[in-house]
């Protein structure tokens, strides 16, 4: 069986996982997902990500200091200022920076352990955090509904994603995210990257969104609720109270109209779901899977259309529902996807897994958002049920 290799968790930060408008924000995001493990779990549940990296730019090895980094600051200020910042910001920005020498030995310290989809779901997606899932979505049915009507997005998604990236909005990060990200643009390995998150942070505090002292978030520069780095910030944040804020980072309304509002913008399609696990018939033909190890999204997409087919001919060629029934006459397409192989599990993916791997292009973190949103149906449909049936008498 193919063994997916995935970052260890690291007790750096207690933060919560990655928000990625692009495959280069979706690198970052590798490392952020790893200070993002409830406390509760964090021994066991490390993010399992496949992503395509930007190419490192090479630069002399030497040490990072303090020092060091006190001297790039005056670069980077004089950059600021250059670029039209208000002196006042500029000022209490960089006079609050500081290196964080546990940020340069997590971008470039990974250790790297083996993981199967099989082993990695229970650990990602256990009992504790689907029933937190289930109440915090009876809980806020009522906001949720609005969010759903306004975005089409369904709220169980938005619950899940919730969930997964930030343990329902209590695992956020303590990193100061302009410190962060000034640290990693000087350990130099992906500098332009992360000198341009760094600004788009000042931006962000530029418009008042957050003041410098909330703006807190995980090692990598991953902020609030969401996980957001302020590129996708920039992108998808909403003032979900309509208050004049966008504030991701303690305000729950605004982070749940960010997430619906990233997986509208990015295609999420009303009336359909993530995917279904299926079973595959004997000698069937594997080339039909969509490869992996793409080297960015543009392949991937590439290899999604190769495979991607009506259901009817999936239905054809002796796919079946994992408990063997048949797969639904309905009118759709899908793409199957096999995320550890031929002895794995194989899943019939619709067009919202695409808009799922544009917030985090893993086949695992996409596998878990499903399944965590399905569970939350399921149990909602259930309470439903004992309802009627109660009522009844």
């Amino acid at each position: 069986m193919f063994r997916f290799v995935l970052m260890a968790s690291l007790a750096l930060s207690g933060a919560a996982c990655s928000s990625k408008a692009s495959d280069q924000q979706a690198a970052a995001a590798s490392a952020t997902n790893l200070a993002t493990t409830p406390a509760s779990t964090s021994t066991s549940t490390a993010k399992s990500t496949v992503k395509t990296q930007p190419e490192a730019q090479v630069k002399p090895q030497e040490e990072k200091t303090a020092k060091g980094f006190a001297l790039y600051s005056k670069t980077l200020k004089k950059e600021a200022l250059a670029r039209g910042y208000d002196k006042k910001l500029v000022e209490q920005v960089f006079a609050s920076l500081t290196f964080h020498a546990k940020v340069v030995v997590a971008d470039k310290g990974q250790p790297e352990f083996v993981e199967t989809l099989d082993t990695y779901l229970p650990k990602r997606v256990n009992k504790q955090r689907i029933d937190m899932a289930v109440k915090m979505y009876q809980t806020h049915q009522a906001e949720l509904k609005q969010v759903e009507q306004k975005y089409g997005v369904p709220a169980r998604f938005v619950v899940a994603l919730w969930g997964l990236e930030s343990a329902f909005g209590r695992i956020t990060g303590n990193y100061s995210v302009p410190s962060a990200l000034a640290t990693l643009a000087y350990e130099g390995r992906r500098e332009a990257f992360f000198k341009e998150e760094f600004f788009l942070a000042l931006d962000i505090l530029a418009q008042g969104h957050i003041s410098l002292t909330e703006m807190k978030g995980s090692w990598a520069g991953a902020m609030g609720h969401t996980q957001f780095m302020p590129s996708s910030f920039m992108k998808y944040a909403q003032d979900g109270d309509g208050d004049g804020h966008k504030d991701i980072w303690t305000n729950r309304s605004d982070a749940f109209a960010s997430i619906a509002n990233y997986l509208k913008t990015e295609g999420w399609q009303q009336g359909v779901t993530w995917g279904r696990q299926v079973k595959l018939p004997p000698n069937f033909d594997f080339s039909l899977v969509i490869p992996k190890g793409s080297k960015d999204r543009a392949q991937w997409l590439q290899w999604w259309a190769q495979s991607e087919r009506p259901l009817s001919e999936w239905r054809k060629l002796g796919l079946t529902n994992i408990d063997g029934t048949a797969l639904p006459g309905r009118d759709l397409k899908a793409a199957l996807v096999m995320p550890d192989d031929k002895e794995g599990r194989a899943y019939l993916a619709y067009h919202n897994y695409q808009t799922l791997m544009h917030w985090n292009r893993s086949y695992y973190f996409v596998s878990s958002v499903g399944y965590l949103a399905d569970e939350i149906s399921r149990a909602n449909s259930n309470t439903k049920t004992a309802t009627t049936a109660k009522k009844r008498g």
